[in-house]
């Protein structure tokens, strides 16, 4: 989220109760509600701020509507040694890929590698998150998904049967942060186009286009249009792939059978994720490998740069600032977002976010 002077600073541990005492108010348990919120908050903490409590009159919207499961039995139904297929009982997508990703983490334990592939589950915040879990544990994530919506039609067409299916990968370094690689495959994820539009900022050339080919950088108008993606035609391909993995494959949605949980308030999303877990152990020591991209990344940092670049930067840098930033002087909220919190709390009945 911009810095701006607009905004204001909340203190973590504030943001993390007030987005709990929420889910609690729509009778989700005590501990899952301080899950989730603990996660949203951690979205927010690494400046992910399409993800984070931005989300949460949706999210509270869509439980209202009927929409999500708040009792679901998450679980496991398929399963061989390295894998697993988790059915989320449409529940919040947080709680699926938590339980997912603690799988994929006790599974690579002893198979090296785990993949878990999800169906039946919610918008789950930022990729990075699932990703950056397996590095607790010296292992290295990678994380794929459907996107929540189609805002992105195939290359040279019109009709909107694909989403932003963002990737994310972590990697374990040693003194050095971990590079941490979270992108969609789109220019633009359409969550950073709705905190434009609620902040009333016009977007850079390059997001959107109109239905006539024409730039479109008014937020507001967002749905006269489509997003761009990375690479032209190779972002629309990694689209593709990427939502064939984490939906087709998983018996989840893809195509025409996502649903658009911007506008729907009342129909399960049926959203496929991947978490795959990488044992660093199982291919060599730790030690050894976390010294390698140490050097690597020093490497880079040091190497020769352009004209007017200050410095060369790595995936992950920007996320691992912003949380140092932020732990210490609270996460900003726009006066827009801090408004919207405060009409939450009303209709909820709980305490403001002071």
């Amino acid at each position: 989220m911009a810095d701006t002077q607009a905004a204001r600073r909340i203190p973590a541990v504030r943001l993390e109760a007030f987005i709990a005492r929420a889910f609690e108010a729509v009778r989700i348990s005590t501990e899952e509600s301080q899950s989730i919120a603990a996660l949203m908050t951690r979205a927010d903490l690494q400046g992910s701020e399409g993800h984070g409590v931005f989300r949460l009159p949706q999210y509270i919207r869509r439980i209202k509507g009927g929409a999500v499961n708040i009792k679901p039995n998450i679980r496991i139904v398929r399963e061989a040694a390295g894998m697993a297929l988790v059915d989320g009982d449409n529940g919040m997508g947080h709680l699926v890929m938590r339980f997912a990703t603690e799988k994929a983490i006790e599974k690579a334990k002893s198979a090296g590698v785990a993949w878990v592939g999800v169906k039946w589950s919610n918008h789950a915040g930022p990729a990075s998150l699932y990703a950056g879990m397996p590095l607790e544990h010296d292992m290295a994530g990678l994380y794929l998904a459907v996107g929540n919506a189609n805002h992105l039609p195939p290359w040279g067409g019109l009709d909107m049967l694909l989403s932003t299916n963002p990737i994310a990968v972590a990697v374990p370094a040693g003194e050095e942060p971990p590079i941490v690689l979270d992108m969609a495959t789109t220019v633009a994820a359409y969550g950073k186009v709705k905190t434009k539009a609620q902040r009333g900022e016009t977007m850079p050339e390059g997001w959107m286009m109109d239905r006539q080919g024409r730039p479109l950088t008014d937020p507001q108008r967002a749905n006269e249009g489509f997003l761009l993606p990375i690479g032209g035609y190779k972002g629309y391909g990694l689209a593709l792939i990427f939502g064939l993995l984490a939906g087709t494959l998983n018996g989840a949605a893809m195509g025409e059978g996502v649903v658009d949980f911007n506008a729907d308030h009342a129909t399960p999303t049926n959203t496929g994720h991947v978490i795959v877990a990488i044992n660093v152990d199982a291919f060599q020591p730790v030690a050894e490998f976390k010294k390698g991209v140490d050097a690597l990344i020093r490497d880079i940092r040091a190497s020769q740069r352009l004209p007017g670049v200050d410095r060369i930067r790595l995936p992950g840098e920007g996320s691992h600032a912003a949380r140092v930033d932020r732990m210490k002087n609270g996460i900003p909220l726009s006066a827009p977002l801090a408004a919207s919190l405060d009409q939450l709390a009303a209709e909820l009945k709980i305490p403001p976010l002071a």
